[in-house]
């Protein structure tokens, strides 16, 4: 029998899941930092949900089949469309402006790389009901907060930070039509990934002619909004909104780490507005989170439209990241009391202290078997035990336990009270 996980898919053993966790408690204090709810979904989904148009990646990317009522189910490859879902089942209740937050693990079939697996744990915020770029800042607030938080600045992090209006402003100008823009999108989204004349070539194939791919790659190599007014105007909806958000970004303090970048687009068809892109300055890994504006998500599933905006951010790639720059937390296990019988006799005395430790909500091991003293002290350093508390024949009788603790050494008595 093969050990090993299915390929793609990962074990957590206890240290690796104390990694997890720790990971998981900085993005859930840094959600309600920023008074957003928690929410999760079930992980097996109706595949429609995540079948759209535009020839996106992520549809030839699900883990998809019938279930035994001959219902086309998938394991959700993202949180968003099951978001909409839950907003859109909440109906006129839902009061707004709504800040949702969720740890979903997700699942595509995909090329691996460093940093991308075929599951992953997400970390989503999204805010629905603010139309405005103040709600893109509060996000983009809230993912330096947790860079933050884990030891990382601008100086290891940038957010590259553009908006679909720009490229729908420089299709329009070289008179790409408006049918093509999903799938260009998509297109642009590969430019760092893949050859330009590969890129170009799915261009021409699209019906673009030469001058119209040199002029939108050429334009969508801007990386400062002088340049970009000088291309759309100083009325482009793009600039005025892209102004505005460096503006917010300056007044929360993390402006350093932004920079416009017109070739960010993100790959889903479903953004219309600022999108952004976290990425590592030494350039060694992929996208570390990215996410922007989706006005216009609820109204593909059949609802009304309502202002929203959101991120994704993965668990691999930022451990990778943490782990090239030396911030990887070295966590052992935390307890506060291994109990350990002296004697066999003494089994019946040990679960009473550890009961009565437990039920005053303490962390507590207890030796379950007749093991020596040497073999104790080692596995309350393996346990990461506080502090050895001793149950023998003798203490007992007097109505009290020895009890070592192991960070200083010091040993000593107590009654089970005093304990």
């Amino acid at each position: 029998m093969d050990l090993n996980p299915p390929r793609g898919t990962r074990d957590f053993f206890p240290d690796e899941m104390r990694l997890r966790t720790w990971l998981f408690d900085h993005f859930r204090a840094v959600a309600r930092q920023f008074g957003f709810e928690e929410y999760d979904a079930p992980v097996l989904e109706s595949q429609e949900l995540f079948v759209r148009k535009a020839g996106e990646e992520i549809t030839g990317q699900l883990y998809n089949f019938e279930d035994k009522g001959g219902r086309a189910v998938a394991l959700r490859p993202e949180m968003t469309p099951s978001l909409a879902r839950m907003i859109l089942k909440k109906g006129g209740s839902l009061a707004l402006p709504a800040k949702w937050f969720s740890l979903p693990q997700c699942w595509r079939y995909e090329r691996m790389t460093r940093g991308r697996k075929r599951e992953h744990y997400q970390w989503n915020l999204d805010i629905f009901g603010v139309p405005g770029v103040a709600a893109e800042a509060e996000l983009l607030a809230a993912i330096t907060t947790f860079f933050r938080r884990v030891g990382l600045g601008a100086a290891d992090i940038g957010i590259k930070v553009s908006s679909r209006k720009v490229l729908q402003g420089v299709l329009d100008s070289v008179g790409v039509p408006d049918e093509s823009f999903a799938a260009v999108a998509v297109l642009v989204d590969k430019l760092e990934k893949v050859p330009r004349d590969a890129i170009a070539g799915d261009m021409a194939a699209l019906g673009l002619d030469e001058s119209q791919v040199d002029r939108i790659i050429e334009a969508l190599s801007l990386r400062d909004l002088d340049g970009l007014e000088a291309l759309l105007g100083a009325d482009s909806p793009a600039l005025v909104e892209l102004r505005e958000l460096f503006a917010l970004a300056a007044s929360y303090g993390f402006a350093d780490w932004l920079v416009f970048d017109a070739s960010v687009v993100r790959g889903l068809a479903y953004y219309t507005g600022v999108v952004f892109e976290a990425f590592d300055r030494g350039a060694t890994l992929r996208a570390v989170c990215g996410g922007g504006r989706y006005d216009r998500l609820l109204s593909t599933f059949g609802g009304k439209d309502i202002p929203a905006c959101g991120f994704g951010f993965g668990d691999v790639v930022i451990l990778e990241l943490l782990k090239d720059t030396g911030r990887l937390p070295e966590l052992i296990p935390d307890l506060d009391y291994l109990v350990f019988p002296l004697r066999p006799e003494m089994r019946g005395p040990a679960i009473e202290v550890a009961t009565k430790l437990r039920a005053r909500g303490q962390s507590v091991d207890l030796v379950l078997e007749d093991k020596k003293t040497k073999w104790a002290f080692k596995q309350a350093e393996r346990s990461g035990a506080r502090e050895l508390v001793f149950v023998g024949p003798d203490e007992w009788e007097a109505g009290r336990v020895k009890v070592k603790n192991l960070a200083s050494g010091e040993q000593f008595e107590l009654s089970l009270k005093e304990l």
